[in-house]
């Protein structure tokens, strides 16, 4: 895992689509096609849209899946990560070939259906957040680290459904559901790149519980420490508590 520390939240959009765009344009180049995984969140705004005005990338050869969905919340409700997805990812590109997981459907009908397609084949690139909670897609902490099964349906702890509150996409959290579909720990693993934007103040603490700590299912995201792939964005803020050692440390691949 290599550690990019940058001074706004903008530059670090612009920089991890950068990798993005080139891991994309690279799978296509040796194999015909691309399949990515997508986030999504306020963490993923910049991010996303400097990747979607890449250049030379033909979204017509690009297989997208994401990486989580709340149970029973309508793909017309803001918080909706379909409704995202759609309007920040898919309708900007054109892309045709992606897997959106229904929220307001049958949660294990679902899991089984797109994990199977999932499953089908490899996956080049998956772009990945790290929550207030440490939790990575929606498996907060205890997370499996063990399953194979490519979706779960896992049920949010307090820390996560309030940082919903926080950022805007509920008004309290007796509005966050208390399920959601979220892609497994190790499917996320399987991907042969990963690339996780990680901006803003608030992320500080789970940054530094993550990349300071023990690699540990009550620090989800330190999994990512195993991946011999996974390149990690940080603006100054949510580094901010990392020590100049594990800065020096992460800032070369390991």
């Amino acid at each position: 895992m290599i550690v990019k520390v940058f001074e706004d939240k903008s530059s670090v959009g612009r920089t991890a689509a950068e990798q993005a765009a080139t891991a994309i344009r690279n799978a296509i180049d040796e194999h015909g096609r691309a399949r990515i995984i997508a986030a999504t969140g306020t963490s993923q705004i910049e991010f996303l849209d400097s990747l979607t005005k890449a250049d030379n990338i033909d979204w017509q050869r690009v297989e997208m899946f994401h990486l989580d969905e709340y149970v029973g919340l309508p793909i017309t409700h803001p918080a909706s990560f379909r409704k995202y997805l759609l309007e920040r990812l898919i309708h900007k590109t054109g892309m045709a070939q992606y897997h959106l997981l229904e929220g307001n459907g049958d949660p294990r009908e679902v899991t089984r259906r797109v994990g199977e397609v999932l499953s089908s084949a490899g996956v080049d690139v998956a772009f990945a957040g790290i929550g207030e909670n440490g939790h990575l897609a929606f498996n907060d902490p205890p997370a499996d680290f063990e399953t194979e099964e490519p979706y779960l349906v896992v049920t949010l702890d307090e820390a996560c459904r309030l940082q919903q509150v926080g950022e805007g996409w509920f008004a309290s959290i007796s509005e966050v559901p208390r399920q959601a579909i979220s892609m497994s720990v190790r499917q996320i693993l399987k991907a042969n790149e990963i690339i996780a934007v990680v901006p803003d103040a608030r992320k500080a603490p789970a940054v530094k519980l993550c990349f300071e700590g023990e690699i540990s299912p009550m620090a989800p995201a330190s999994i990512l420490r195993t991946h011999p792939a996974t390149t990690v964005y940080l603006d100054r803020e949510s580094a901010s508590l990392l020590s100049a050692a594990t800065l020096a440390a992460l800032s070369a691949t390991n």
